[in-house]
């Protein structure tokens, strides 16, 4: 893993997640790329150049939020694009190669029975990208155990595992494996990928209405430090997915939540 992408909006949070992604990235040896999008709307009389002006404005906050914080050893640079927050991803991945994007959950703007506020949610819904997940407040500290949470253990693309590998083996961390079988399980979801297979330290099946639920019956029980996910059509955001946010009664992680992405 050597490229991590870290998009910051107007959240009050914005210095927290940005001061764990840099932790996280000084743990695994990998560089830091700061992002905001912005947009301009034309309107007839407006001077020229609005678009640099706003660019400029925009760098400047980022820079703000980035001198607040503690960048230790790590290489971070500073990128403002003009558009879409999803297109712009895009854009930066084909040119540089992202492994890994680390969000927080919401902006400002979002109510506070929303777990998921509209630009991380639909970075989630609508990169390809993995994506880091870290709670309002979390600070940093070395993962050492992670609960993966699957329906199947069938993945097309093997290298979707691996930011996951990456982070078992800079922290040397343990991965225990959750197989939930819901009223959908398949026998064909008892196969298991080699790879994913590789890295698993310990296993548990459990029955649960949804993998959500089982999910949380077993967190306690296993108290890890990180929770992954995978992202599938009939996965663990299956139900969520018709809209970017996602409400606190839906879904909520008070741990780093990964979620890994193309499995089907």
């Amino acid at each position: 893993m050597k490229n991590i992408l870290v998009p910051i909006g107007d959240s009050e949070n914005a210095k927290n997640t940005l001061q764990y992604a840099i932790d996280f990235a000084e743990a695994i040896h990998a560089k830091v790329f700061v992002f905001r999008a912005f947009k301009v709307l034309s309107k007839a009389g407006t001077i020229l150049n609005v678009d640099e002006i706003v660019g400029r404005e925009t760098a400047s906050n980022v820079k703000e939020v980035v001198s607040s914080v503690n960048l230790k050893n790590v290489d971070v640079s500073i990128i403002s694009a003009k558009g879409n927050v999803i297109d712009s991803i895009n854009s930066i991945d084909k040119e540089l190669g992202i492994d890994l994007i680390i969000v927080g959950p919401r902006s400002n703007s979002i109510k506070e029975e929303m777990f998921l506020g509209n630009t991380s949610g639909s970075i989630v819904k609508q990169t390809d990208i993995s994506v880091l997940i870290v709670p309002e407040g979390y600070t940093f500290k070395p993962i050492k155990k992670v609960l993966t949470a699957i329906k199947s253990g069938v993945i097309k693309r093997k290298d979707i595992l691996k930011p996951l590998e990456s982070i078992l083996a800079a922290f040397d961390a343990k991965m225990r494996l959750l197989q939930v079988k819901t009223t959908d399980f398949l026998p064909e979801d008892l196969e298991f990928h080699s790879e994913l297979a590789a890295i698993t330290s310990g296993y548990k099946s459990s029955e649960n209405s949804t993998l959500f639920q089982g999910l949380l019956e077993h967190l306690n029980e296993n108290n890890p430090d990180m929770i992954c996910v995978f992202r599938r059509k009939r996965g663990f955001f299956k139900k969520l997915w018709e809209q970017n946010t996602i409400k606190k009664v839906d879904f909520e992680s008070r741990l780093p939540l990964l979620v890994l992405k193309g499995t089907d």
